[in-house]
C-alpha cells in the first residue's frame, strides 16, 4: 500500500506538515525575546556574555534542526516513501549515533576552542565569565539538544509533524518561566544566574526528547525502531550525510554572510547598525514561515522521491515554494510601501529611521526570492539534490560581502550600496535554486551509461499498514 503522502492532496498535506513546525518556530522566537529580557535583568555583562555565545548556539541549532536534521528527515522520508521499512527502522539508530557524535564535538569545542573565540570577539572580565558559565552548561548537555531535534526530524520525515510539533511547542512555552526562576530565583533562593537559562533549555529539551522517543517506539510511524542486533552501515550514514553536510554548510554560509554584512554596515556608525538591525528584524520574523513550509517540503518531496514519483516531487516543491514566496513577498512589499512606519515602531531617532528606510526599500521587495530559495533548498534536501542550494549559498555570500565592499569602496554608493548588494544576493540566491529546477526538473539519477537508474520499491507486504485519515502511518 502506498504511503498516504503519495496520494493525499499536496496542499492539505503541506498544511499538516508545515503548520506544527511553523508554530514551534514562532514560539521559539518569542522564547529568544523573553530570555533576552531575563539576561537584561541579570545586568549588562550578562547580556554581553550571551551575545558572545549566541552565534555558536545558533550554529548548533541550525545544524541540528535544519542542516543535519534535514538530512535525517530526508533520509527517513525516502525510506518510507520507497517502502524500505527495514531501512527506516535502522535509520533511527544511525541518526541517534550520528547525533551523539556531533553533540560530543560541540561539547569538546565548548571546553577547548570557544573560550579563545569569545575572547577574540571582545569578551573579557565579567562578560567573558558569564559567557563561559552559560556556554559550559549548555554545550555540556548538547547530547540532549541533538537528540531532541533528530527525533523530531525522524518523526517529520515519516510524515508525522504533529507529534514533535506538539511536544516542542509545550517545551518552548515551559522554558520561559523555568528560565526566569532558575536565573533570578524565587523567594529567598537567589537563582543560578547565567547557568539558569542554559539549564532550562536542557531540561525542556530532555522532556521533549523523551516524549518523542516514546511516541517513536510505540510505533507512531507504523513500525517500531530497531536498536539491538542492528549492524551500522555506511550507506545509511551516507544517506543522511550527503544531504546534511551540504545543508549544514549552507547554514554556515548564511551565518557568515550575516556576520560580514554586519561588519560592513558597522563602518557607517551606530545609527546605521541600529537601522540595519530594525530592518533585518522583519526578515528574522518571516524566517519561521519559510522554515515551516520548507520542512514540510523535505518530507513531501522525500516520500515522493523514495517512491520514484518525481513529477509529484517537483509539483510539491513548486506549490510549497511559490506559496512561501507569495507570503513573504506580500509582507515585503507592504513594508516597502510604508518603511518609515515600521521604523518608527522601534525608534524616533531620525538617523536610525533613515538607515532603516534605506534597507527596507532596497531589500524587502525581494523577500519573495529569499522565501523561494529557502523553501526550495529544503525541498532539495528531500530530493537529495543539493548542488543548486550549495552554489546559491556561496553566490549570496560573495555578492552580499564582496559586492557590498565594491559598492562602498569603488562605486562610492555608501550605506545604500551595502543594502543593494544584500538585495542582489537575495535575487541570485532564489534564482540559482529555482532556475535549474525550472529548466531541468528532478528525475531519476542517470548511470554512467546515460540510462536512468530506477530503484524498485518493496511490495506492500514489506510495509506497515497505513491509514491516511490523519496522513500519519498508524502502528500495527
Amino acid at each position: 500500500m502506498a504511503h498516504p503522502l503519495l496520494t493525499a492532496p499536496i496542499g492539505k498535506s503541506l498544511w499538516k506538515l508545515a503548520a506544527p513546525t511553523t508554530a514551534v518556530m514562532v514560539a521559539q522566537t518569542f522564547v529568544a525575546i523573553a530570555e533576552t529580557f531575563i539576561f537584561g535583568r541579570l545586568g549588562t555583562e550578562a547580556l554581553a556574555g550571551f551575545a558572545l555565545v549566541f552565534p555558536f548556539m545558533m550554529m548548533m541549532t541550525m545544524m541540528a534542526a535544519g542542516g543535519m536534521g534535514g538530512g535525517v528527515a530526508a533520509a527517513m522520508a525516502r525510506a518510507v516513501g520507497g517502502g524500505r521499512i527495514e531501512d527506516a527502522r535502522s535509520l533511527v539508530l544511525h541518526a541517534l549515533v550520528l547525533g551523539a557524535g556531533l553533540a560530543l564535538l560541540f561539547t569538546l569545542l565548548a571546553w577547548t576552542a570557544l573560550p579563545f573565540l569569545y575572547g577574540l570577539l571582545g569578551g573579557d572580565g565579567r562578560s567573558l565569565a558569564n559567557a563561559l558559565t552559560y556556554s559550559h552548561v549548555l554545550f555540556s548537555g548538547a547530547l540532549v539538544i541533538w537528540a531532541n531535534f533528530f527525533l523530531s526530524a525522524l518523526l517529520r520525515g515519516g510524515g508525522d509533524a504533529a507529534t514533535p510539533g506538539r511536544y516542542m511547542l509545550f517545551s518552548s512555552i515551559a522554558q520561559v518561566p523555568l528560565s526566569y526562576v532558575l536565573a533570578l530565583g524565587v523567594g529567598d533562593w537567589p537563582g543560578l544566574g547565567m547557568a539558569g537559562p542554559a539549564l532550562s533549555s536542557l531540561l525542556t529539551s530532555l522532556v521533549s526528547a523523551a516524549l518523542q522517543a516514546r511516541a517513536l517506539w510505540r510505533g507512531k510511524l507504523g513500525f517500531v525502531p530497531a536498536v539491538a542486533g542492528i549492524r551500522l552501515q555506511g550507506r545509511l550514514f551516507w544517506d543522511i550525510l550527503r544531504v546534511g553536510l551540504i545543508a549544514s554548510f549552507s547554514a554556515f554560509t548564511a551565518n557568515l554572510t550575516a556576520l560580514l554584512v554586519t561588519g560592513l554596515v558597522g563602518r557607517f556608525g551606530v545609527a546605521a547598525l541600529a537601522g540595519y538591525g530594525i530592518g533585518v528584524r522583519l526578515e528574522f520574523m518571516l524566517v519561521p514561515l519559510a522554515f515551516g513550509i520548507g520542512s514540510g517540503l523535505t518530507t513531501l518531496v522525500g516520500v515522493a522521491a523514495g517512491a520514484n514519483d518525481w513529477k509529484r516531487a517537483v509539483r510539491a516543491a513548486w506549490i510549497g515554494s511559490l506559496t512561501a514566496a507569495g507570503a513573504l513577498g506580500l509582507c515585503g512589499w507592504i513594508l516597502a510601501l510604508v518603511p518609515e512606519g515600521w521604523a518608527r515602531l522601534f525608534t524616533s531617532d531620525a538617523r536610525v529611521v533613515e538607515a532603516t528606510v534605506a534597507y527596507i526599500t532596497r531589500v524587502a521587495p525581494f523577500y519573495c526570492l529569499f522565501g523561494l530559495g529557502m523553501t526550495l533548498s529544503f525541498a532539495s534536501q528531500g530530493a537529495g539534490r543539493m548542488k543548486a542550494p550549495f552554489i546559491a549559498g556561496l553566490a549570496r555570500l560573495f555578492i552580499a560581502t564582496v559586492g557590498g565592499w565594491y559598492a562602498v569602496e569603488i562605486l562610492g554608493w555608501g550605506l545604500p550600496g551595502v543594502f543593494v548588494a544584500i538585495a542582489v544576493g537575495m535575487i541570485a540566491f532564489g534564482s540559482l535554486i529555482a532556475g535549474p529546477l525550472l529548466v531541468i526538473p528532478w528525475g531519476p539519477r542517470r548511470s554512467r551509461s546515460g540510462r536512468a537508474r530506477f530503484v524498485p520499491t518493496t511490495g506492500a507486504s514489506d510495509a506497515a499498514p497505513l491509514d491516511d485519515r490523519n496522513l500519519e502511518p498508524q502502528p500495527r
